[in-house]
């Protein structure tokens, strides 16, 4: 009787063979869809629909199962596309805007700009006049002030941070809401590493309705890693751009064509789950080399977190009426996943990949 049970037993998400699947629904897609990014985002969605249907699908019907799917969603794409395009002159102004006040912008930049250096010490000021202004070296500016070339660089690299700080705050004509949003805005403003840890400008981030918005051009001016990236999860915009950059990263790695689905899969639904439960949140993705090529997503929220993570991260458990895959189907398809999650502070969730050799 248990051999007979098991025998017609309806699949789950190991019981799916996704490498097998893959192919045959990349040939669906693409063969539809001339838009390389567009056809890519059309499979992953087709995955994350089979694999949470797959408990409910008869023994043998996947295959098909996959087929219908990836068909509407292409022609419920295009459908949509047709729509948008047949209504676009109902939404669209053609009408050119009137051109900004050039002068008036130009005198609210001066006025910020005056006012950030009045955030300055006098010393600091002065040093950073005589190098950036009258193109006084650090060597000569050591010797004047009785320091070394060294402590002159670093000295003017952190005036230039907080510069650039004082200068948002006061384009932005607001003050920080809290002691900690400086100390923060500084250390991304620096990409000092070490110090966004020792502030954790990380949790802050999600925590305040201020820094957020002036992080985004001092993140933009910082040195970009290309082995690791942040995005921020506001909108269901924001899942697209997530899994496109976990995507790109791990093919620098030489990831598989069906890993690379698997991964960007997990992360769109860590990004989903933010936008859903949490409203905002952040998704962290680098590229490791030891102990062995892999790629790890640390998706962060501070949303009302989980009160039963074990039930949470059972099959078929959902808090919504949707066909995501939620935490059990991203842990499935990624080798490693560590969950942590408190009642009104937050969820993290770590998920590693490792490469296959060979």
């Amino acid at each position: 009787m248990a051999g007979a049970e098991l025998d017609g037993a309806r699949p789950d998400f190991e019981d799916v063979d996704v490498a097998a699947l893959l192919p045959m629904v990349r040939r669906i897609i693409f063969s539809r869809v001339p838009n390389e990014a567009l056809a890519e985002d059309l499979v992953q969605e087709t995955l994350v629909k089979v694999l949470a249907a797959a408990n409910r699908v008869e023994p043998g019907m996947i295959e098909p199962y996959a087929i219908t799917t990836a068909r509407n969603l292409v022609t419920s794409m295009w459908r949509t596309r047709d729509m948008q395009r047949r209504n676009q002159h109902r939404v669209i102004d053609m009408a050119h805007p009137d051109a900004p006040d050039e002068r008036m912008l130009k005198d609210e930049e001066r006025a910020a700009i005056a006012a950030a250096l009045q955030r300055l010490t006098e010393r600091e000021k002065q040093t950073l006049v005589a190098h950036e202004v009258s193109g006084q070296d650090t060597k000569s500016l050591a010797a004047e002030l009785n320091s070394s070339a060294g402590a002159i660089a670093a000295q003017l690299s952190r005036s230039r941070a907080r510069l650039r700080v004082e200068y948002l705050l006061a384009l932005h004509g607001v003050e920080p809401p809290t002691d900690r949003c400086r100390p923060v805005l500084y250390a991304l403003s620096s990409a000092d590493r070490r110090r966004q840890r020792e502030v954790d400008a990380a949790r802050h981030l999600l925590e305040c309705d201020l820094c957020p918005e002036l992080s985004e051009p001092l993140l933009q001016r910082a040195p970009q890693d290309e082995n690791q990236v942040i995005i921020r999860i506001q909108r269901d915009a924001d899942i697209v751009q997530a899994r496109k950059k976990a995507r790109e990263l791990a093919m620098q790695l030489g990831f598989s064509r069906t890993d690379l689905t698997l991964i960007a899969t997990a992360v769109s639904e860590m990004a989903r789950n933010i936008v859903r439960f949490a409203g905002n949140g952040q998704i962290f993705i680098e590229l490791l080399e030891e102990p062995r090529p892999g790629i790890r997503i640390v998706a962060r929220d501070a949303g009302p977190g989980i009160s039963d993570v074990d039930q949470a991260l059972t099959d078929g458990y959902s808090t919504y009426n949707g066909l995501g895959l939620g935490l059990p189907g991203a842990r499935r398809l990624m080798d490693e996943f560590t969950i942590s999650s408190e009642i009104n502070v937050g969820t993290t969730v770590t998920m590693t990949k490792w490469r296959t050799e060979g």
